[in-house]
């Protein structure tokens, strides 16, 4: 498997992951905006779709994150990061699946250059309302499913790393203030954090 990345970016959950279940394989930082790999790559040729992250799996390649951390899940065999069946299965795509189309999304016009300062607050506004959520949803639980890191879990982490230079303040969200340092203690995390430069 390889993965590509850019550092910080929300393919940095897929890379914490393979370092969290220890499966081999390789991986390759993107620049996102010239769309080139660190190798010198044309990285549309890779995606089409230009965005973090990809995963080449033999001849095929795996985009969009709630698919390549489920991959990575199942071909871990790992039944914490991802149950093998069952509605603790789907509780945790649910997870992904939320992550990815209201969290997520909710910071575009926040890294769009074109974005007016009222756009921008107003997508503050919005994600501080996606923070709620999750603040209440992690009220007295370690990770988003329970006791127990699942894949879900550094897409989570990822997302909040954005927040310091977006002007979102993460101390109004103590439960995921909490669950950020938990995260950072992980060795996966730090050895990620340390692989993109972000140490």
């Amino acid at each position: 498997m390889k993965l590509y990345y850019s550092p910080g970016a929300c393919s940095q959950a897929a890379h914490i992951v393979l370092h969290e279940t220890g499966l081999k394989h390789d991986s390759e930082a993107v620049d996102i905006r010239a769309k080139k790999t660190a190798s010198g790559g044309d990285y549309l040729a890779i995606n089409p779709k230009g965005a973090v992250p990809a995963l080449g799996i033999g001849d095929e390649i795996l985009t969009e994150n709630g698919a390549i951390l489920q991959y990575i899940g199942d071909k871990a065999g790992n039944e914490t990061l991802l149950p093998g069946a069952g509605m603790e299965r789907y509780r945790v795509i649910e997870w992904l699946a939320y992550l990815g189309s209201d969290v997520h999304k909710s910071f575009g016009p926040l890294f769009s250059p074109a974005s007016s300062d009222d756009i921008k607050q107003g997508a503050r506004d919005l994600v501080g309302k996606r923070f709620d959520f999750l603040e209440a949803s992690l009220e007295g639980k370690d990770y988003l499913t329970g006791p127990s890191m699942s894949v879900a879990d550094p897409y989570l982490f990822a997302m909040l790393g954005w927040t310091g230079h977006l002007g979102i303040d993460l101390a109004r969200w103590p439960n995921l203030t909490a669950f950020r340092k938990r995260m950072e203690e992980r060795p996966s995390v730090q050895a990620v954090m340390k692989a993109e430069g972000l140490a």
